[in-house]
């Protein structure tokens, strides 16, 4: 993103929260089927695999929990979303270089092929952060460098 601490909009915050929330219900469900490391070594390689593997997603639910926390705790020392410049949460029309304009929701993470949802750290959503109506920004596409234009903005909250 830019650097430093990234805001939160009142949205984006409570999709984070919802997430988590699957993310640690997830959690104990995998942990509550783990046998805990104790001596009893019965069951044949198949399920010795599967405790592997629901081990590994354990490690993955942390880590996604971890950053998941992380990111709100970050948003709290940001303080609140600007509401005059794009941020996450933001909902941005934007017109390309050939005329069409289209509306986006810059979010932190990229729901399941959602054409509306742009990722504050892609190219274009990169590019978009902390600008204004009215402003260009330059970005590249797997096409070459292309320009676009925010046309308005407004926060999702």
């Amino acid at each position: 993103m830019t650097g430093g601490p990234e805001p939160i909009s009142a949205v984006a915050r409570a999709a984070i929260e919802q997430e988590l929330s699957d993310l640690r219900t997830e959690r104990e469900t995998v942990a509550a089927t783990l046998r805990g490391g104790g001596g009893d070594q019965t069951g044949d390689r198949a399920d010795q695999a599967d405790e592997l593997e629901r081990g590994t997603d354990l490690a993955r639910l942390d880590r996604r929990i971890a950053d998941l926390e992380g990111r709100l705790r970050e948003g709290a020392v940001a303080g609140p979303a600007r509401t005059d410049a794009v941020g996450v949460g933001s909902s941005v029309t934007v017109r390309f270089s050939d005329g069409t304009e289209t509306t986006f929701q810059i979010g932190e993470v990229a729901e399941a092929h959602d054409p509306t949802l742009v990722t504050a750290d892609s190219p274009l959503g990169r590019a978009l952060l902390g600008r204004r109506a009215g402003d260009t920004v330059e970005y590249v596409t797997p096409g070459g460098r292309t320009t676009a234009s925010v046309v308005s903005l407004g926060d999702t909250a």
